[in-house]
């Protein structure tokens, strides 16, 4: 899958928006990639997350279990655990930093990758790897459907990605002209109040 399919099934699922979005990070961008609305297609996720298995797979090799942070990785963790005939569990916040819950376990010497959704900053990821590294097994590197730093974030381990978007993204107070001028809108989940 190039570049440009995935995308496309992100244009198709009218997930691929554009404006002035507050990002998980803080930072602001015109693009923001809505997932979610291409995850309520599994006909799309099952199609993206076998190419991501795949893409896993010439990287790493076996894989024994897929770790992804809660919220927005569960679903391409599963599926691409799903394709790779894996286990699939995540990580959770728990008093400000991600754990394993639920009876969750990574057991010792199994092979893991990190799976997240979309990497801008890395830190989720991050985050995510540091749960993982709390236990004695395999880390092999991380995963994600798109990474729109474009290669530029630093998660901590290798990354692999269907899709390098170099999308942009600016501090609050340093903002190009032309996104100034739009009021800002923030769509993603990280500060939803429980």
């Amino acid at each position: 899958m190039q570049d440009e399919d995935v995308l496309n099934e992100f244009r198709n699922s009218e997930a691929l928006l554009e404006g002035h979005f507050i990002l998980s990070s803080g930072r602001r961008s015109p693009v923001f990639l809505q997932k979610m609305r291409v995850f309520q297609y599994p006909e799309r996720t099952e199609r993206l997350c076998q190419a991501l298995a795949q893409t896993i797979t010439e990287r790493f090799g076996e894989v024994d279990l897929i770790v992804s942070p809660a919220m927005g990785g569960i679903l391409p963790g599963y599926e691409t655990a799903r394709a790779l005939g894996c286990r699939a569990v995540f990580v959770e916040r728990e008093e400000g930093r991600f754990q394993l819950r639920r009876g969750f376990e990574i057991h010792e010497g199994e092979r893991v990758v990190m799976v997240e959704d979309i990497v801008t900053t890395g830190l989720s990821s991050r985050e995510c790897l540091s749960a993982i590294r709390e236990y004695p097994c395999e880390l092999l590197g991380a995963a994600c459907l798109i990474d729109r730093s474009n290669g530029k974030a630093d998660v901590g381990a290798p990354l692999v990605s269907l899709c390098q978007l170099d999308a942009p993204d600016y501090a609050a107070d340093d903002l190009p002209p032309e996104l100034a001028a739009i009021a800002p809108v923030k769509p993603g989940s990280r500060d939803l109040k429980k």
